[in-house]
């Protein structure tokens, strides 16, 4: 009975100092945690076994309403702005004990977790959650410690997800009833108003993404990694719709992770014991892993029934296009655990340039290697309006803009001295337009994008020709198996040369204007890798 599975004796004392009339559920187990939320109507069971759920109003995160804690720890070390929006410290503490008085007379699912394959550098995280698929989401995305790891366990860091609890702007100091709050120094983190899981996962992310450049000198980093038969380790960052998922994803290699790592002195682990990946449009063909993971225990959030039937149609949008699955990653065949890797040797930077000018693959020098970095460049096709056929240009300082507490140079920095250090390849890929820009060119082909990356892994472009790009100065390759040497020059690809040019030179000059907010923290040879202009 579900009644057997009520409070754990061994958490004698309620964690968070109140009490409560409610009832505790301590590290359910995720059959438990299903059968808890099909009783409180949380979700549904689809003809795989998966949960479907709702994430209500928000089905993302929701940027301006998360806000960091400003205080003795973060007033000179957070990169403040529009991303990183200061909260009062005194706010933050009423409004805790608002939410612990909410509480009072709530049911609680209560788990204990890790964050970081890595036992030296992993954080010890207890969560909160009101909702028991939510806890049942921490199971899967973050990870499971033994039995007897939690005989002593003592959180490092605490999460308090309570969707139902409101704020009051007027009172409270948010902007809306949603929030999303940091607080490094009492280490903690609240969420409210909002159902959307992801707010958990990526709160945990910008944790790490402070405490271990800032305090260990370790990179964290936004990407996907794999590892060979050989042991050589790779490394993909890419901001939406440039392949990071997909690219990492190979067959001849094991997964490591597909979102957050870190780079430590002896290789990179992945903060992560699951995937949560976008399902919109998901064929089984196309992504039989993918497909396969969504099974008894995993999650799929927003996502609709085909009529008359338990079976997700994953073409279904009415929700939104953020439809999503989040799974352990032992549900992917070839992933492995721990998912740990040894120093990388190929680290690949994917953008999907529609203005059809970088080429297919390009090797970059430390100096463009850090520049790229904290450009975090792709375009994305603008929407399908009626005259709207410009691309726009995204940038995302270190593919991950909205998870950075500290200026994207510190990461970038830490970045050039590791690729110095372990003498590490690094590559643009561009994933996007061939032979003129969006609505002129082709896309690139997946099978190119495969063979260049094949063969930057294999070693295979260490011998070959280079030249140098004319206005990014990067060094393309002049031959690659499987991919014609036309397409490798992208200016070659094109009927009109002098239409490259030009948008080669618009593309530098969009580059050149998005590092102006750099500039001021950059390195002089940091700033040698802009392109010329």
């Amino acid at each position: 009975m579900l009644n057997s599975l009520l409070e754990n004796p061994k958490l004698k004392d309620p964690p968070l100092e109140f009490k409560t009339t409610g009832k505790v559920y301590y590290n359910l187990p995720p059959a438990a945690l299903v059968e808890h939320s099909l009783k409180r109507n949380e979700g549904y069971l689809t003809s795989t076994g998966a949960l479907m759920a709702d994430t209500g109003k928000f089905t993302g995160r929701s940027p301006k309403d998360r806000f960091i804690v400003k205080d003795e720890k973060t007033k000179d070390t957070v990169w403040w702005g529009d991303i990183n929006i200061p909260f009062d410290s005194n706010q933050f503490d009423l409004l805790e004990k608002k939410m612990l008085v909410f509480l009072q007379d709530k049911d609680l699912f209560i788990r204990d977790a890790y964050a970081g394959a890595d036992k030296n550098h992993r954080l010890k995280i207890r969560i909160f959650n009101s909702l028991a698929w939510h806890n049942l989401f921490c199971y899967n995305m973050f990870l499971r410690p033994d039995e007897q790891e939690l005989n002593d366990f003592e959180p490092d860091f605490k999460i308090i997800c309570i969707p139902e609890f409101q704020a009051n702007p007027a009172t409270d100091g948010t902007s809306n009833a949603n929030f999303a709050i940091l607080n490094l120094s009492k280490r903690t983190i609240l969420i409210g108003g909002t159902a959307y899981a992801g707010e958990m996962k990526k709160g945990i992310f910008s944790v790490l993404n402070y405490l271990l450049p800032e305090e260990k000198n370790i990179l964290s980093m936004h990407c996907s990694a794999n590892i060979g038969k050989n042991g050589d380790t790779a490394i993909f960052f890419g901001l939406s719709g440039t392949g990071k998922t997909t690219l990492s994803a190979d067959p001849n290699r094991s997964l490591i992770g597909d979102d957050e790592h870190a780079w430590t002195d002896q290789g990179v682990f992945n903060f992560e014991g699951g995937c949560y990946a976008k399902v919109v449009d998901l064929k089984e063909e196309k992504e039989p892993e993918i497909w396969n993971a969504i099974k008894f225990g995993s999650i799929v959030e927003n996502t609709r029934f085909k009529k008359d039937s338990r079976e997700v149609d994953f073409a279904n949008k009415s929700v939104t296009e953020n439809t999503r699955t989040a799974y352990p990653i032992h549900f992917i065949p070839n992933a492995i655990v721990p998912s740990i890797g040894g120093i990388p040797k190929n680290i690949f930077f994917l953008t999907a340039d529609a203005f059809g000018v970088i080429p297919p693959i390009s090797k970059l020098n430390k100096s463009q290697a850090m520049y790229h970095f904290i450009s975090g460049y792709t375009a994305k096709v603008a929407g399908t309006e009626i005259g709207i056929t410009e691309p726009k240009l995204t940038f995302s300082a270190c593919f991950g803009a909205a998870f950075l507490p500290l200026h994207p140079t510190k990461y970038a920095t830490l970045f050039g001295e590791k690729m110095e250090e372990n003498d590490v390849n690094v590559w643009l890929i561009n994933t996007g337009w061939t032979g003129g820009p969006y609505g002129v060119g082709s896309r690139m082909k997946l099978a190119y994008t495969r063979a260049t990356i094949t063969a930057a892994l294999e070693g295979k472009l260490d011998q070959c020709e280079y030249k140098e790009h004319p206005k990014f100065g990067f060094q393309v390759p002049q031959s690659c198996d499987g991919v014609p040497s036309k397409v490798l020059n992208p200016r070659d690809t094109w009927d009109d040369p002098e239409a490259y040019d030009h948008q080669n030179q618009k593309l530098a000059e969009a580059f050149t204007k998005n590092f102006e907010k750099f500039k001021a923290g950059s390195s002089k040879d940091i700033l040698k890798g802009a392109p010329k202009v």
